[in-house]
């Protein structure tokens, strides 16, 4: 970004942390030379920092180059929310105040929630409720753990209001959810 033209990527104003655009041939062209890498490990040192760069480069002259500004651009309000949603995938087992949180992005709680639910379409709260139930659905079915001790690890103190929350999200109890992926 600080190498390019000045305009890479300038225009718009926060949004969702996640869009789909299309793909054009010269930005798959890099991703592909990238790859073919893995054929010639000897070149890798030397192509894989160049490509990556190409990529980047590409990516933000894209249609969506302005989020990716505004995810790297230390500072701006979508950044700091990056990085309270990676401080929540890393902590979300664990007791979350709103306050500590917003005082982590140095924004006040009702800028942090603002800027959160634009990013994420759901409150600090659901989201930490989403990375917990995930959580817990992975354990139990790659770990073979039961529904309780799932809900435990992940930081549920009432396992009712686990399988209760688990139900909303997945459309089914956490038992039955699980027998119906591992049978798929």
């Amino acid at each position: 970004m600080l190498e390019g033209d000045g305009d890479v990527g300038k225009r718009g104003q926060p949004e969702r942390g996640i869009a789909l655009a299309d793909v054009d041939a010269p930005l798959l062209d890099s991703v592909c030379r990238l790859a073919e890498l893995l054929d010639h490990p000897e070149d890798i040192t030397m192509l894989s920092p160049l490509i990556q760069k190409e990529i980047i480069y590409r990516l933000l002259r894209g249609p969506l180059g302005f989020r990716l500004r505004q995810l790297a651009t230390s500072g701006s309000p979508t950044n700091r929310i990056a990085r309270s949603i990676g401080w929540l995938k890393a902590n979300f087992s664990g007791k979350m105040k709103i306050e500590e949180l917003a005082g982590r992005t140095g924004m006040s709680v009702s800028a942090f929630h603002k800027h959160f639910r634009e990013m994420t379409a759901m409150s600090p709260l659901q989201y930490q409720k989403m990375l917990r139930l995930h959580e817990a659905k992975r354990l139990m079915i790659s770990e073979d753990m039961d529904a309780a001790t799932a809900a435990y690890n992940v930081g549920y103190e009432s396992s009712t209001q686990f399988n209760r929350e688990y139900k909303r999200l997945f459309g089914a109890p956490p038992r039955r959810d699980v027998q119906r992926q591992i049978a798929v």
